[in-house]
């Protein structure tokens, strides 16, 4: 609605006065910073959309030159494309500022004004981005909820949908491999959201610390965190509930009723907010009690090998009874309560969980290198622009300019959204060309063409980020309604639209595949280093605070929130390598299994973590102290050994030559009993049952990973990229 009132007022405006051509310029100028208004504190769009004014007014200036000969020409389109695009190494909101001087400098081939002086354009333009930005400033004190309110509903549903599937997995599944693969697809898109949140809120509540809406969403979001991270943890055994599950279905369906609606409510609420008709916590107390009764029951059986199963329902149950508990606070908060001092989270703790952007200069030079996936995607977009526009004054098309527009917009750093995008392109130009030449036919009124450009301009921009296909289709059929203004011969335009736009997607996915390619393979060994280093970090936290107790520091929840968003940048990084060829899915199987392992060693932590957080422990034993410096060793290996393989040639060793850990009985059952029989405290029971659990499945992942890095030659190398 913002890019419809931007894009329309001056227009209008300009027609009314008879000043066209300057109601034209603050038009454009408003839709090509209008990118940098994304979801945000107000401060950082602000910044975002000062610094697009800024750099289309440099950029149209430039621009407005360019009326010289192809021989200077062509390196001059291809230097500022290039310098403009690697703009981007600076972080996401760079990128947008990005493509904003990128829409300007393609654009200024369209040679849109006739009477304006190059300085006048120019500066129009710089004005339609502070037009813009005056009404998004505007329209955020007039709606201040309204972002938080969007992100925080898309996280509850998102939420909902991990708990669910989370109930599926409860129990025998058939297709437990593609569940899991589902939920660390969802937590990395929840890790996004929470990093887009957190900037919102923590931010928003420093610089004001006023507002009590902020404040409440602020707790109502370091629940969904909380309730995110429990869901993660696991503290069962899988194949030990499958069989415990097998015997005794009814407990089964008693986990799987009550997580269902916890999912349920989660949805309910998202979409109740305003209304604050949440559903009765009476229904969750009923399922949890049936739960609890028929854990007892098992107990009650008095079969030796039921208490150990017992010990771990009961835990099971627990982390239920916790996220229950959690809903609950939140269905408290968004009703509206008053909030006491000690309700409130202290501004110097929520800082340390914001990271600061880099916008050191030294980042230029570290990335002016082929080892950098943004100096790649620069120098390629640069040579894929300069080819556009060759070809379109080699065949005299209408509007050579389209191409390369075309190629801006669907050119990304990775090959699968680059090759995605290329695709809904094309469909979507056909899909709104084809609509379009209908329309025009029945339609002559220039008024009504005025009107459907306007709104099918609002519904591309407010579809970009759910919908590229149809934010292609109502683009094109924006675009036509306008030249159909302008032009009489309106079908022709139609025709070199889609030729234009065909040739900037082929162009686009040809280089993209052949030209400087940035495979993911070339990457993923530093997202898993990453992630794994972030995992170690924070496990020796939690072994350090398990030894020597006290407050939780603030310093373990930032390790915590780290891991995760370790864990979701290599999940990110996994999902594109498997849309790329499988020619470039190096031992995708191998590097799959690594991602699995420390997902899964995550989830373990996160179980200990939850588990400590909530619940006074004994005193470390000389045991667990021995064990956590066993799978720190391991770990230690393995980051070793990740450190010196070359994934883009990864180089099986032979059989003989594979390390093997030394051999270290474990035994959870030994550990266990030895504690039970030291103890009569059911609570102590539990706390020896989860704890050794998990340091034993941290052992064996810590194996795993070792053997996994230990299959390939470890030397030291000098990657090549091509």
């Amino acid at each position: 609605m913002l890019v419809g009132i931007a894009v329309s007022t001056p227009v209008i405006l300009g027609i009314a006065t008879q000043q066209v051509e300057i109601g034209l310029s603050l038009c454009f100028g408003a839709i090509w910073c209008s990118p940098s208004d994304t979801s945000g504190s107000l401060k950082n769009k602000q910044i975002g959309i000062l610094f697009s004014s800024f750099l289309v007014v440099i950029v149209s200036f430039i621009g407005g030159y360019l009326n010289i000969s192809n021989f200077l020409l062509f390196p001059i389109l291809g230097f500022l494309t290039f310098c403009i695009a690697f703009i981007s190494i600076y972080g996401f909101r760079a990128s947008l500022i990005s493509f904003s001087g990128l829409l300007a400098l393609i654009l200024s081939f369209a040679h849109i004004s006739k009477h304006l002086e190059v300085y006048q354009y120019a500066l129009l333009i710089g004005g339609g981005g502070l037009w813009y930005l005056s009404l998004s400033t505007v329209w955020h004190y007039i709606n201040p909820k309204a972002q938080t309110k969007e992100i925080l509903t898309e996280t509850f549903l998102l939420t909902a949908e991990f708990l669910n599937i989370r109930r599926q997995l409860i129990g025998e599944q058939p297709d437990r491999v593609n569940l899991q693969k589902q939920l660390i697809t969802l937590q990395s898109e929840l890790t996004e959201h929470h990093d887009t949140l957190r900037e919102i809120l923590i931010i928003s509540r420093k610089n004001s610390g006023k507002s009590n809406y902020q404040n409440k969403r602020l707790l109502v979001f370091v629940l969904l965190v909380e309730i995110l991270e429990t869901a993660i943890a696991n503290p069962v055994n899988y194949h030990k509930m499958d069989a415990l599950f097998a015997e005794h279905p009814e407990l089964k369906t008693d986990f799987q009723k009550l997580i269902e609606e916890l999912s349920r409510q989660l949805s309910v609420i998202a979409q109740n907010d305003k209304s604050q008709q949440f559903p009765s916590n009476n229904i969750l107390t009923e399922k949890f009690k049936t739960l609890k009764e028929d854990v007892i029951k098992l107990k009650s059986e008095n079969r030796p090998e039921n208490y150990e199963r017992y010990l771990m329902l009961q835990n099971l149950l627990d982390y239920q009874n916790k996220q229950i508990e959690k809903l609950k606070k939140i269905k408290w908060l968004l009703g509206n309560p008053v909030l006491t001092t000690e309700d409130l989270v202290n501004n110097d703790k929520l800082k340390r969980f914001i990271v600061s952007p880099d916008y050191d200069p030294k980042l230029v030079l570290e990335n002016l290198s082929f080892k950098s996936t943004i100096f790649k995607h620069s120098l390629r977009l640069a040579v894929t622009v300069m080819l556009g526009y060759a070809i379109g004054l080699l065949f005299d098309f209408q509007n050579p300019y389209w191409i390369m527009l075309t190629i801006i917009v669907i050119m990304r750093p990775s090959y699968g959204l680059t090759k995605k995008r290329s695709k809904d392109r094309t469909i979507g130009t056909l899909i709104g060309a084809a609509l379009a030449s209908v329309l025009v036919f029945l339609i002559k009124d220039p008024y009504i063409f005025g009107t459907l450009a306007v709104v099918s301009l609002i519904i591309a921009f407010s579809m970009v980020q759910k919908n590229y296909k149809a934010t292609a289709t109502f683009i094109t059929l924006s675009v036509i309604f306008i030249y159909a203004i302008l032009k009489p011969n309106v079908l022709q335009v139609i025709q070199f639209r889609v030729i234009d736009t065909i040739i900037g997607a082929v162009l686009s996915f040809i280089t993209m595949r052949w030209l400087w390619p940035a495979w993911s393979f070339m990457e993923i060994g530093e997202n898993i280093k990453d992630a794994l280093k972030a995992n170690m970090t924070f496990f020796e936290s939690i072994s350090k605070f398990y030894k020597n107790k006290g407050p939780i520091p603030t310093s373990l929840k930032v390790n915590r929130k780290e891991a995760f968003v370790q864990m979701s940048n290599l999940s990110s990084t996994f999902q594109r390598m498997a849309q790329e060829p499988q020619s470039k899915q190096t031992h995708i199987d191998d590097i799959y299994e690594l991602v699995v392992l420390n997902h899964s060693f995550l989830s373990s932590l996160a179980s200990i973590y939850t588990y400590i957080q909530n619940h006074n422990t004994t005193k470390a034993s000389e045991d667990f102290i021995s064990i956590s410096d066993r799978i720190e060793s391991n770990i230690n290996t393995t980051y070793k050994n990740l450190n010196l393989i070359n994934f883009e040639v990864l180089r099986p060793k032979k059989e003989s030559q594979k390390a093997k850990p030394a051999p270290f009985n474990f035994s959870v059952e030994h550990f266990t009993n030895i504690a039970i029989s030291q103890s009569n405290n059911e609570s102590t029971h539990r706390e020896v049952h989860l704890i050794w659990e998990q340091l034993y499945w941290l052992f064996s992942l810590s194996e795993k990973m070792l053997k996994l890095t230990s299959k390939y030659k470890t030397d030291n190398f000098t990657p090549y990229y091509f």
